[in-house]
């Protein structure tokens, strides 16, 4: 029967060595973390310590110099919603370029859902990617929110040439079956 006092101290757990002395098992008297010296991260850290100091004074740091990408012609996803008006510039790839929407552009509440916060947040997102060299677009526009018309008149006065103006708005066909008919 063993004894479940939790006064009684708890023995204190047996050495590695002495687990190897008990399973019969040869020890050794030169322990393996005794071998193997400085961690590998230590190494590194001082190799670089000691490349800093003698480089530092010889060579100067070099800047790479950021390679901008140019996109002569890129495509504009406004996406008119209820309550936002969300524009989003994109290589001809897909790849995001800039962006910009009328809570980004500072409205918030019912403002953002005004063509005026959409007109804004076009003129945003063209001066965000101003630096890519755009200089004609195809406006995809998705959705019959307010700002539908106005975000196209803030990409015309920002000076970009439109190529195409494409309504990708999803329209049902078929679809779910409708609700049956009122009866009072």
């Amino acid at each position: 029967m063993t004894d479940s006092n939790p006064k009684t101290p708890a023995s204190p757990a047996p050495s590695d060595s002495a687990r190897r002395a008990a399973s019969g098992r040869p020890t050794d008297t030169s322990d393996a973390s005794a071998k193997k010296g400085p961690s590998v991260m230590e190494q590194l850290e001082a190799s670089a310590v000691s490349a800093e100091g003698a480089d530092a004074k010889a060579t100067p740091k070099l800047r790479r110099k950021k390679i901008k990408k140019t996109v002569p012609q890129a495509r504009v996803c406004i996406h008119a919603g209820e309550n936002n008006t969300i524009v989003t510039f994109t290589d001809l790839q897909g790849n995001k370029l800039g962006g910009c929407s009328a809570g980004m552009a500072g409205f918030k509440g019912t403002r953002k859902s005004t063509p005026y916060a959409a007109k804004v947040a076009a003129e945003k997102a063209s001066e965000r990617v101003q630096g890519y060299g755009i200089q004609s677009v195809t406006v995809e526009v998705k959705g019959l929110g307010p700002g539908r018309e106005q975000c196209i008149r803030g990409l015309q006065g920002a000076g970009f040439n439109l190529d195409a103006i494409i309504d990708t708005t999803p329209i049902p066909h078929g679809g779910v079956r409708p609700p049956g008919r009122r009866r009072v």
